[in-house]
């Protein structure tokens, strides 16, 4: 698998993990959870399609090569949108709260999910295995939904839990 694929999950980690370390705050489970919530949000859905955008709208041709596709494809730019909307979905999320990030991770699930299948369509039906189809991408665009998914469904809970437990109505 590509390295790449690896560097924003271990920003995050890191990042989550110092930010713990020198809080002040008191380290309650919603917090915690809140605090994993943005850091996978802002590096995984932000920075990731930040960079996705980079690549498929500054360097296409080297971008398709990397993934096995003919360059001056116009569905590229079109990817390279996608990226730069969701990117800054997830930028936005580091202040924006509550519903708009299930939106966001929502709307970029279905995305990472549909170019899963893309992947996989590419190694069955051409014998797509470049390291930009069939490595890091494809676990990627499997394991972000779903690690994405866990982390807002743990913190709602845990935020529920304590809404429930106070005197502001639980909506």
């Amino acid at each position: 698998m590509d390295m790449i694929f690896l560097a924003y999950p271990a920003a995050t980690i890191v990042c989550i993990l110092a930010h713990l370390a020198f809080t002040r705050r008191e380290r309650t489970a919603e917090y915690v959870w809140g605090v994993m919530l943005v850091y996978a949000i802002f590096f995984n859905v932000g920075l990731t399609g930040l960079m996705g955008f980079a690549a498929h709208a500054f360097r296409p041709a080297e971008t398709a090569a990397f993934i096995g596709w003919q360059p001056g494809s116009p569905f590229q730019f079109e990817v390279a949108c996608s990226n730069l909307a969701f990117g800054i979905l997830g930028i936005l999320c580091v202040t924006v709260k509550g519903t708009f990030r299930l939106a966001t991770i929502l709307g970029y699930s279905i995305f990472l999910v549909g170019a899963a299948y893309g992947h996989i369509q590419q190694m069955r039906e051409l014998g797509n295995y470049t390291p930009g189809n069939a490595g890091g991408p494809l676990y990627a665009d499997l394991f972000t939904p779903l690690v994405l998914l866990i982390l807002w469904a743990v913190h709602f809970v845990t935020k529920r839990r304590v809404l429930a437990g106070s005197s502001f109505p639980t909506v």
